[in-house]
């Protein structure tokens, strides 16, 4: 029986062959589409889950009250780390503090075999022992209990371990820390899974951080660094809710009343840290939960299109088959002998379409898990037991949405209407049924072409937007040694160097990830105001390399220690001058210093962050110390220009690797993630659009077989050839414009909420509306004039003579 069934439904298959391709591919890229989504989502979701308290762990942020959700700081006061243990020693083994390095070189023995690494960021850290109470690693050499109980010590990744030192021991030999510090190898640990927040290879104990020294005050409560974040293992019997209670008598405790009334520490889950887009971590890579069932919501769309394909060209098909339906019921065969008979040939479909899917999928993989950034190294669909059940589901899910309705119609047929070929008269439902499914594919294509619209805008208004400074040909090089006298020399080669227009030597760039976040005092206020600034050290180049502007006041003098401070706009707005002019000669106590020192000038507003958060208040001022070296090139500028500037840097750090950056890339960075999920999404609507054409092609090939005979009287009794294409182009354009109709609120919600992210967004025009209206009538038009034409340049004769 099911042999006859296969059979049958294998030349059903190939007598509309037609069809039958349309249907595959369309099920094809729908399912390809959800296997690639479903991998996505699944490695999204995976980060951290693999330590088996990842339920209990959680990060310390500091909550500035004032400005709700973008108000919270990873960095965490130095001397909180000793306090919280000495205030709650049940926790003190469940209590670590993690101090990444923004950048470090790594240097393996001396002399001749010396050899240098470049750390990229975030891969070196100082770790205390209790780090490994809280999260899980598999150790391959060492004790997690003493490995890095003692100054000077650290532990590797295996990986690192390999890299450093080949296939030797590495345990007791000795590594160089921006040739500042030795460790001596105590512990090797497997590599951490990918999906991790905490890229940790080189671990150094945090016992030598003070010797090595801390970018913040060891006894400063105001300023932090957001390398140096505080993480906690909580106990069962204790909830987060409860513990934030005593967190907040813990600040009341140790910060100044007021500060801790107008700041707070609260916990965040370890599961949550991946999704903290406002907020960051140490990976440097976020997604937002809306982001993900945004991604399933659209896998999930794209396969309803599919599906509606199915029932389209089936429902379209029905009276094809109907004389078959009747011959069979006739020879007794039953309804549920046709139903089965129908579902083994959409079965049969959708079993292949499903292969096709996987090995489509796996072919694509590597593409688009560079366009997401994950890695996808060694992943086989195939072999992989999740993906092989997801797709066993789909084939299952697919088979009953695409076959039940078509299955239920054929096998309804009254064997007497079916022979006598008089169905045809029941059939303004099933019409009015495939034109509601084309409205429902259109709509969904359009959700998602408006979608990929307005995220094509806000890129554009981000690559297009005043950020206060100026980004193009500067070139940004680490300084590894603060020696003046180098710094000196190196300001003197570049000064004689042709093709550098300026050069500037700094904290940080203007807009940059890493940033120094402190508080101040007032005047003669006697507590710190509640809000606090970001700080710019940097020499007074600075303003011309970036093209900043002052509106008030001028300019600090050049200095190596902090003498006088340059603010910006928003600075004097939070204090409440209306005129920038005001606030000049007012002195202010930044930080944990003891001196109060006068504004003497205002800088036009430039944005410190990314364009995520809006622009807060900031502090520019001399120090001294910089570890940023900024070159503003001529445009005419080539390599040659570049391997100038390495010869002079390397001469003076020897030492040290030569690595660097062009300002306008780094910032491009910022949005990596909007960039590539832009990408995706364009991929994912053009395969929507296309699979919505497919259908739309199919069902008009139906109509215009359907129908030749109608044809063939129009054209005998003179309807032209623009007649005949009419005829069959306005009603399906009238079902695209209802689908358009259907589709803008929808894609307004779902962007709307998407832009919400953004502090500077664009507000969402009509023209995107109309832009994606007309695209979709217009391809539609192209789908609809391959079967109209022809069916309007068909001789009349032969029109008739058809049957």
């Amino acid at each position: 029986m099911i042999k006859n069934y296969v059979v049958t439904s294998l030349r059903n298959l190939r007598r509309n062959w037609n069809f039958t391709v349309i249907n595959i591919v369309g099920l094809t890229l729908g399912l390809a589409c959800c296997v690639l989504i479903f991998f996505t989502v699944r490695f999204e979701l995976s980060y951290d889950k693999h330590h088996k308290n990842a339920d209990r762990v959680f990060r310390i942020l500091n909550h500035s009250i004032a400005d709700g959700d973008k108000g919270f700081n990873t960095g965490m006061p130095m001397p909180a780390i000793g306090a919280l243990g000495n205030d709650f020693p049940e926790l003190k083994k469940q209590i670590t503090c993690t101090y990444a390095l923004r950048s470090a070189l790594i240097t393996i023995g001396t002399g001749a075999e010396k050899k240098k690494f470049s750390d990229p960021g975030n891969t070196v850290a100082f770790i205390g022992p209790e780090y490994f109470n809280l999260l899980d690693y598999k150790w391959l050499k060492g004790s997690p209990k003493t490995s890095l109980q003692n100054p000077g010590s650290v532990v590797l990744a295996n990986s690192e371990a390999k890299k450093f030192f080949g296939n030797a021991d590495p345990m007791g030999k000795t590594i160089l820390v921006e040739n500042h510090r030795s460790f001596t190898v105590t512990g090797i640990i497997a590599d951490p899974p990918v999906t991790t927040n905490f890229p940790f290879k080189t671990m150094l104990s945090f016992a030598s951080l003070k010797d090595y020294g801390a970018f913040t005050n060891w006894d400063d409560w105001i300023s932090s660094y957001g390398g140096g974040q505080i993480y906690l293992l909580l106990p069962d019997h204790i909830s987060k809710e409860q513990f934030e209670k005593q967190l907040d008598a813990f600040s009341k405790k140790y910060r100044d009343p007021e500060a801790a009334k107008k700041s707070r520490f609260v916990l965040q889950p370890l599961n949550e840290i991946h999704f903290a887009t406002k907020i960051g971590n140490y990976s440097n890579r976020t997604i937002s939960k809306g982001m993900i069932w945004a991604m399933s919501l659209v896998g999930i769309f794209i396969l309803i299109t599919a599906c509606v394909n199915f029932v389209n060209l089936a429902t379209a098909q029905a009276l094809r088959r109907s004389r078959e339906v009747g011959v069979r019921k006739v020879l007794g065969s039953t309804r549920g002998q046709l139903l089965r008979q129908y579902f083994s040939e959409t079965g049969l479909i959708t079993t292949l379409s499903v292969l096709l899917a996987l090995l489509s999928a796996q072919l694509v993989l590597p593409y688009i898990s560079d366009i997401l950034d994950i890695n996808a190294e060694g992943a086989l669909f195939f072999a992989d037991p999740s993906i092989l059940l997801f797709c066993l589901v789909l084939t299952v899910i697919v088979t009953l949405l695409a076959g039940f309705y078509p299955a239920l119609v054929v096998s309804g047929y009254q064997p007497i209407l079916a022979l006598k070929g008089k169905v045809s008269k029941g059939g303004k439902g099933q019409s009015n049924l495939r034109r509601g499914l084309i409205v429902l594919q259109f709509a969904i294509s359009q959700v998602i072409l408006i979608g990929t619209l307005i995220a094509n805008s806000q890129m554009n208004y981000f690559r297009n937007l005043d950020l206060g400074f100026s980004k193009d040909e500067i070139l940004t090089i680490g300084i590894p040694d603060v020696d003046a006298g180098k710094v000196n020399a190196m300001r003197s080669k570049l000064a004689e160097m042709p093709g550098v227009k300026s050069y500037s030597f700094s904290a940080f760039t203007p807009m940059s990830r890493s940033n120094w976040q402190t508080g101040f005092t007032y005047e003669n206020d006697p507590e710190p105001l509640d809000f606090g600034v970001v700080m710019r050290p940097a020499d007074t180049a600075y303003f011309n390399t970036y093209n900043l502007k002052m509106v008030a006041g001028r300019m600090y003098q050049p200095s190596d220690t902090i003498r006088e401070y340059v603010v910006n706009e928003a600075f004097a707005e939070k204090l409440g001058f209306k005129n920038p002019q005001d606030i000049l000669g007012k002195r202010l106590t930044i930080g944990g210093s003891e001196f109060k020192l006068p504004v003497v000038g205002v800088v036009k507003n430039f944005n410190t962050f990314s364009l995520h958060r809006e622009i807060i208040p900031c502090v520019v001022t001399a120090m001294g110390g910089y570890r940023t070296l900024s070159v503003k090139l001529d445009k005419s500028a080539g390599p040659q220009q570049i391997d100038r500037i390495k010869a002079e840097w390397t001469a003076l750090y020897p030492d040290y690797l030569f690595s660097y950056s062009f300002f306008d890339e780094t910032l491009n960075s910022f949005y990596d993630k909007e960039n590539k999920l832009f990408q995706l999404f364009r991929i994912l609507s053009g395969i929507a659009i296309f699979i919505g054409c497919m259908g739309l092609y199919g069902v008009v090939a139906f109509m215009a077989e359907s129908r030749t005979k109608e044809m063939g009287i129009r054209k005998a009794v003179g309807a032209s050839a623009l007649n005949i294409f009419g005829l069959f182009s306005m009603d399906f354009i009238k079902l695209v414009i209802v689908a358009l109709v259907i589709a803008s609120p929808i894609a307004w919600y779902f962007m709307n909420d998407w832009l919400q992210d953004f502090t500077y967004k664009i507000s969402i025009s009509w023209w995107i509306y109309a832009v994606a209206g007309l695209s979709a009538v217009v391809l539609a038009l192209i789908t609809i004039s391959f079967q109209s034409v022809k069916a309007a340049l068909t001789n009349p004769v032969t029109a008739l003579r058809s049957e």
